[in-house]
């Protein structure tokens, strides 16, 4: 014991003599991490410039302060917000029909007025330029709501309001762009679209090869200094109809006539459709879904300097453009469809897998049935949840990329489950197309939402945790850029305070780490009570070992890390899921504990837990070392970490509670939108009903098993007759009963045609 000590006291001393630790210290490490570190491109760097971190950074250092987490007030939409969706949105919802629209390829022309003209296209646009000036909270809850009934309008309404002209200029126009712009595009008289992608570049952005090139032209008479722009984009949403084209491209001076270098860097401008040069369409075809979406086209179109969002300041920073405003409209828009959908999915389903009978009895009490059933509420609450969460991020000015790949990664990809999962339910309901099919169209809808704004693959096996593990952490961010620049005095001694920070920060959470494995995750107390309080002892635990494996994985690996996307992803799934089961906390704290909503939110955590914790496992099993695995697993959980997932208990109680408690129910299905006279309305008469019946029903059944009715000639009303007859049915329960079964079979039928 006295030996471990004194060896504990030698080495306190030797850190202490500053210019020893310089020397054989912290040089040595300094260009051990510059080796090892991956080098950050120019374009990279401003990428983690142009954002930020927020509740990401709190989980990657492994103390999360939930306090802290649950000061945050809890989203709200103020009363502006709140009348323009029971009004106007309302008004919106009823002139619908995504069935003729996705006949037509095209909203009606009736649809494209009311857009317009009462500013859906105007909610980030501020009140002195005639927008709505609407929180990312409002613009998310409503285009959610219209993705439940029209995906089509959906998209529609979402672009003008996420990434394009609109937010570029808010952000970098000058002032004269602003004036000019803003107020057009807040009353639809300038209808915008946004061209990025290109033929080779898609998920690389950064690859795009259409170009501007800096010139002279004499135009009336005068000497202007402008870009020659070539481009050819595809995949354009409204490039088909609009008036005002925003343009991506890289610029180029080869003759000088800035000053500057020669290769300025990638830069937006804004473009009216009509000026001469510019070709819109043809469009493309969405998977049959009728908003627009094309292709636009240009070669040796002259603009000028003036032209250029933020005008000639502007020119080489359309990088930092798109990768501030990327951020905030992925964290909105896609996670906005993944709720509407999930919504819809919740609603429908619950209702379905009651009504419908099979063998004698609903669906719903099928413990296979029971298994999906209860997936597609729990995952939709926790989509819910993220929505809510990620919009209010924004709301609040931060831009946190890592967040809002989290959002839009994982969201569409439980919505995906969730759809799969209403359909298995649905069986030939969901798979005959026709008025009477209310999936079908948010189906298809699915692979558009992965597929855009950064696809899946690459926003998991690339940006999360390859951002994240740069970003989010406390230090390495910091000592990259240090190391990437001279080795002077003032380098050393900055980077030596980091390196020393660093150590401190490893060391605990390794120290933590290890207490947590041995008293598998209840070593640490966390100031909250009631039955959650487990949830954030384990949430705890899982968030330390990710900050200790993330260390000893750049450590290990450095820049190769970025290049091992199987390992890398698999710690960004635990992000990923610390995050998620963060906003179902949250939610559920700020909800004031619905007593009806635990059920789901307990499935909600198990399923993250579950997940993280075997992303953590498969980064293990993996990693490149097998000697530094085995020890990291032992580190971990030297016991196992128990996480198994939903129980076959907290399924059947969520089933059962859902379908039981009406509130409950609403909760997590609110934003379905609910049509008179539509398929949704006349499945969710037939659930009420079936509901109310379900006392009558049961003596009715009984009595046909108890006499042995043969019914292969006799109608269902004529049989409720003979029970009422019989006396088993009093007039009321036997007229309830036949109504009942009528509203049922008209809402399990499916459309047919000539």
């Amino acid at each position: 014991m006295g030996i471990i000590v004194l060896v504990i006291v030698l080495i306190c001393i030797v850190f202490s003599v500053q210019t020893f630790r310089y020397r054989f210290i912290t040089l040595p490490v300094m260009r051990y991490f510059k080796r090892a570190l991956p080098q950050l491109s120019q374009t990279e760097q401003e990428a983690m410039e142009a954002g930020d971190t927020w509740w990401d950074s709190q989980l990657f250092s492994g103390r999360p302060n939930w306090q802290k987490w649950h000061q945050i007030d809890a989203p709200k939409l103020t009363s502006d917000e709140q009348a323009f969706i029971d009004n106007e949105l309302e008004t919106l919802l009823s002139m619908l029909d995504e069935q003729q629209i996705r006949h037509d390829k095209d909203l009606p022309e009736a649809v494209w007025t009311f857009l317009k003209e009462h500013g859906f296209f105007a909610f980030i646009i501020p009140k002195k330029f005639g927008g709505r000036a609407f929180s990312a909270q409002a613009n998310s809850t409503i285009v959610a709501k219209i993705a439940s009934k029209s995906l089509s309008t959906a998209v529609t309404v979402m672009v003008p309001n996420s990434l394009g002209p609109a937010e570029l200029l808010l952000h970098y126009g000058t002032s004269e762009q602003q004036q000019q712009w803003l107020p057009k595009l807040a009353t639809g008289e300038a209808l915008p679209c946004f061209a990025l992608t290109a033929l080779e570049a898609g998920s690389d952005a950064g690859a795009i090869d259409d170009y501007g090139v800096v010139c002279q032209k004499t135009i009336k008479g005068e000497k202007v200094l402008g870009l020659e722009l070539t481009w050819s984009k595809r995949y354009i949403t409204l490039a088909p109809v609009a008036t005002l084209l925003g343009l991506a491209f890289k610029a180029y001076d080869p003759e000088g006539l800035l000053g500057g270098k020669h290769a300025l860097g990638i830069t937006c401008a804004l473009i009216p459709t009509n000026h001469k040069g510019v070709k819109v369409g043809p469009r493309h075809n969405p998977l049959d879904h009728g908003f627009m979406n094309g292709t636009t086209q240009g070669s040796k179109v002259f603009i000028p300097l003036g032209w250029v969002i933020g005008g000639q300041a502007g020119i080489g920073k359309g990088w930092r453009m798109l990768v501030s405003c990327l951020s905030a409209g992925r964290g909105i828009s896609l996670p906005a469809l993944s709720a509407g959908t999930a919504h819809l999915c919740t609603r429908t389903t619950t209702a379905y897998s009651l009504i419908r009978e099979q063998f004698g009895q609903s669906i719903a009490d099928f413990e296979g049935v029971q298994e999906s059933l209860a997936r597609i509420v729990g995952l939709t609450y926790s989509i819910e949840a993220c929505r809510q969460t990620t919009a209010q991020a924004i709301d609040m000015k931060k831009s946190p990329a890592v967040i809002t790949a989290i959002a839009k990664y994982h969201l569409t990809e439980m919505s995906r489950t969730v759809m799969n999962d209403a359909l298995d339910i649905h069986g030939g309901k969901g798979i005959q197309k026709g008025p009477n099919n209310y999936l079908a169209n948010n189906y298809t809808g699915i692979p558009i939402s992965i597929t855009v704004e950064g696809a899946n693959i690459l926003t998991r096996n690339l940006m999360i945790f390859g951002q994240g593990a740069t970003r989010c952490h406390p230090y390495i961010f910091q000592q990259i850029k240090l190391i990437q620049d001279s080795e002077g005095t003032e380098r050393v001694r900055e980077f030596d305070k980091l390196l020393m920070a660093h150590l401190q920060h490893t060391s605990i959470n390794t120290l933590k780490m290890l207490w947590l494995s041995l008293t598998r995750g209840h070593g640490l107390s966390v100031k909250t009570s009631g039955p959650t309080q487990v949830f954030y002892k384990k949430l705890n635990w899982l968030s330390v070992c990710l900050s200790v494996c993330s260390d000893i994985a750049m450590l290990k690996l450095g820049g190769e890390l970025k290049r091992k996307e199987m390992l890398s992803a698999r710690l960004g799934d635990v992000l990923s899921h610390l995050y998620l089961a963060s906003c179902v906390l949250k939610k559920y704290e700020h909800d004031g504990r619905q007593h009806g909503d635990f059920n789901a939110v307990n499935y909600a955590i198990s399923h993250h837990l579950k997940e993280g914790f075997n992303a953590l496992d498969c980064f293990i099993d993996n990693f490149t070392n097998r000697v530094v695995a085995q020890i990291i697993k032992r580190s971990c959980h030297l016991f196992g970490h128990g996480m198994k997932g939903p129980s076959n208990h907290i399924i059947s109680i969520l089933c059962k509670n859902t379908l039981s408690d009406k509130s409950a129910r609403e909760r997590v299905s609110h934003l379905c939108t609910v049509e008179a006279g539509g398929a949704i309305q006349e499945l969710e008469q037939a659930y009420i009903e079936y509901k109310l019946t379900q006392s009558a029903r049961s003596k009715f059944k009984q009595w046909q098993k108890r006499f042995k009715i043969l019914d292969f000639d006799k109608s269902f009303a004529e049989l409720v007759k003979m029970a009422q007859t019989d006396q088993v049915l009093t007039s009321e329960e036997a007229q309830s009963l036949v109504e009942a079964q009528d509203l049922r079979l008209k809402a399990i039928a499916v459309d047919v045609f000539d």
